[in-house]
């Protein structure tokens, strides 16, 4: 009871101040203070304008806004989002570009469960559209998801990766983004040993946590300070009345976004303080930058308890996938199996989340891949998100993963020859300063 009540006092928390900048709002915005000339009325209606909307996105789930895709005959191309696969804790969906025939890449972009939507990948989907074939594992906001569907933890993600990735065939490219970067090495190295048949062809793991102790961060440095004792008093709490999933132990989205504004609190407090004034002057719009950032920033979601504990105990403290111990229903994963499998790491020279080192070590660990078959890319100048939605990522790191999709592909799969890039060339280092300062975990 005590866990309900502290979640029901944010979510409280939350709703007031949602009413308090909507108060603002309409007092502000009264037509007979137009007769006044005190800038004050002004800024209490934008200040309202910007809080309202603030808290209000951090219930609601982003859509996907995904764009019409251009094609080479003139026609705009629209593209569908749909399920092809429905699981309680999480659905595998597909962007289906309407009157195109399907890409020979097929790529499964495995997002991350970390506080925000897959629609965190938003612009890593819409980058990869014109040239792939793609779906994205679509995690669901654990306080909708009744207690009666069971627990969900690192070893059922695993297994949730596997049964996708069956689905899709041996003709997938698998694009890991951070958190799910070690699992999905551990679900490649079951389907090596288990299902040959059914591995993927590439695997390209993005900025992820493969062995944490090879460079320290604030993340690392964290989980090592804390207890798991602790940490469960500390964050964990059950889902208030008036979710579905009433009862079930979670670390709440508001808790997540509390720790991940605390990072860079400075920063976010001028960008809203900017935006406020902006606001105010009428120079703000729907679509600004702004509000493109916070509208994804601000939309959290509750992760199960258990995810979130089994992840900093085994994936970070234990250093299970590291040292090669991890099982799944009991059965050890043996990552030296994993042998026809293509695998590329990308890191970002500047990424203080999963440090340059984290993810790299996941060549050395797949002792059975060919030399020929690894690759590895560190890009100088990107922060973590740089690395799979910046520039960093559509200007270099796109063209080198597409480039790394064909050279391992089948004589079927083989697109038309694009453009070749050299790796770990020239590279431009222009991050959107705001995203990266912002500190998206993931």
């Amino acid at each position: 009871m005590t866990g309900i009540v502290s979640y029901d006092a944010m979510e409280t928390v939350r709703n007031t101040n949602e009413w308090l900048g909507a108060t603002a709002r309409a007092i502000g915005s009264y037509p007979a203070f137009a007769l006044t000339l005190n800038p004050a009325f002004k800024l209490m209606s934008a200040w309202g304008r910007v809080t309202e909307r603030s808290f209000a996105r951090m219930v609601i789930k982003p859509g996907w806004r995904i764009p019409a895709i251009p094609g080479a005959d003139g026609q705009d191309h629209i593209v569908y989002i749909e399920p092809v696969m429905r699981r309680a804790f999480g659905d595998l969906l597909h962007f289906r570009v309407a009157r195109r025939e399907p890409s020979q890449r097929k790529v499964l972009l495995v997002a991350p469960m970390s506080g925000h939507y897959a629609t965190l990948l938003r612009s890593t989907v819409v980058s990869l559209l014109p040239d792939c074939d793609v779906y994205v594992t679509d995690w669901n906001n654990a306080r909708d998801i009744p207690v009666s569907e069971g627990k969900f933890d690192v070893e059922d993600y695993t297994s949730y990766l596997v049964d996708f990735i069956k689905f899709l065939g041996p003709d997938t490219n698998v694009i890991a983004v951070c958190q799910p970067a070690p699992l999905a090495l551990a679900a490649t190295a079951i389907l090596a040993e288990h299902d040959p048949a059914a591995q993927p062809r590439t695997l390209t793991l993005i900025g992820g946590p493969v062995d944490p102790d090879a460079a320290a961060t604030e993340v690392t440095d964290f989980g090592n300070r804390v207890t798991m004792g602790e940490l469960e008093h500390l964050v964990i709490q059950s889902v208030g009345f008036k979710y579905r999933g009433a009862g079930r132990m979670v670390y709440p989205g508001l808790a997540q976004l509390s720790s991940f504004i605390a990072m860079n609190a400075e920063t976010h407090a001028r960008a809203f303080i900017d935006q406020i004034f902006a606001e105010a002057r009428g120079d703000a719009f729907e679509g600004d930058k702004h509000n493109q950032f916070y509208d994804e920033y601000l939309a959290v979601m509750d992760m199960t308890a258990e995810f979130y504990l089994s992840t900093v105990e085994r994936i970070f403290k234990n250093a299970e996938i590291a040292q090669n111990r991890f099982t799944v229903n009991g059965n050890p994963v043996d990552i030296t199996k994993i042998t026809d499998v293509a695998v590329m790491t990308v890191e970002g020279a500047n990424d203080d989340i999963s440090a340059p080192g984290q993810c790299v070590a996941a060549l050395e660990m797949c002792s059975g891949v060919p030399a020929e078959k690894k690759v590895q890319h560190l890009e100088p100048g990107a922060g973590h998100y740089g690395i799979f939605a910046g520039k960093s990522w559509r200007l270099n790191i796109r063209p080198l993963v597409l480039d790394f999709i064909d050279e391992n592909a089948g004589p079927a799969q083989t697109e038309a020859p694009r453009k070749r890039r050299t790796r770990g060339g020239d590279c431009a280092v222009a991050n959107d300063t705001l995203a990266n300062n912002g500190k998206i975990a993931v």
